[in-house]
């Protein structure tokens, strides 16, 4: 069996794998089509080049999972004071500036570190998302179930775009013209109608339910195509003629 350099090099030498292992990394082509995408890259921009220089992409990453770990505190607070609804929005809006800005201000200063940003920023959005979830399913305006089923849903997507910017090169930071983005803006319209009509349909259902529901099936729907649309395509380029 065909052995690779970088496998001889693990033998070798520890530090020529490292090397290695960076000269074959092929960073990913970002491909962002969302709703709101071009509006939000001008006020990034925008942002970005008026930040002062004591502020760096590490600073604005942990300021982005800061607030998304308190979101989901406020929800879980949310069964004792509805007004927490309020204070999630606030967390929410740190989130973006946080999690959003971080590659931009680093692209925009040429400090971009691919490896360690693809890695550190995807990593951390799975443990927010986490904690996210777990606040909602404490809140009371959502059912415990269908929480879950978002996380579950909201992993396996994560982890269907993963896959597919390591085997096709491109990286999607939307599906369908929803990105995070869009997402937040969501759940601060449900935070905003849920201080009123938390319970809908007679009182019989929770709105969070419901939309929550809905939220699922269409990104269980997305996971089925684009992972059908991705193994159709890497199926006829690797043919096997």
């Amino acid at each position: 069996m065909a052995t690779s350099f970088a496998d001889f090099a693990e033998q070798a030498n520890p530090k020529t794998l490292a090397e290695a292992r960076r000269a074959n990394f092929r960073q990913a082509t970002r491909v962002h089509g969302s709703f709101l995408a071009a509006a939000e890259k001008r006020a990034l921009v925008w942002m970005a080049e008026r930040m002062p220089a004591w502020v760096n992409s590490d600073h604005l990453t942990v300021l982005g999972f800061a607030a998304q770990i308190a979101t989901g505190v406020c929800y879980a607070l949310a069964v004792h004071d509805r007004h927490m609804l309020l204070a999630a929005i606030a967390c929410l809006a740190l989130n973006w500036f946080g999690d959003s800005l971080d590659g931009t201000l680093a692209r925009v200063r040429q400090q971009q570190r691919p490896r360690y940003g693809f890695y550190v920023d995807h990593i951390i959005d799975s443990i927010g998302a986490t904690a996210m979830m777990g606040g909602l399913a404490l809140s009371g305006y959502m059912h415990p179930a269908i929480a879950i089923g978002l996380l579950i849903a909201f992993l396996l997507l994560s982890i269907q775009s993963y896959l597919a910017t390591y085997t096709l090169g491109e990286f999607h930071l939307s599906l369908w013209h929803f990105g995070p983005t869009e997402l937040r803006v969501l759940l601060v319209a449900g935070n905003l109608a849920a201080l009123r009509w938390a319970w809908v349909i007679h009182g019989r259902y929770r709105l969070f339910d419901i939309g929550g529901a809905i939220g699922l099936a269409v990104m269980l729907l997305m996971l089925v195509v684009v992972s059908l649309k991705n193994t159709v395509r890497l199926y006829r380029e690797e043919r096997i003629s």
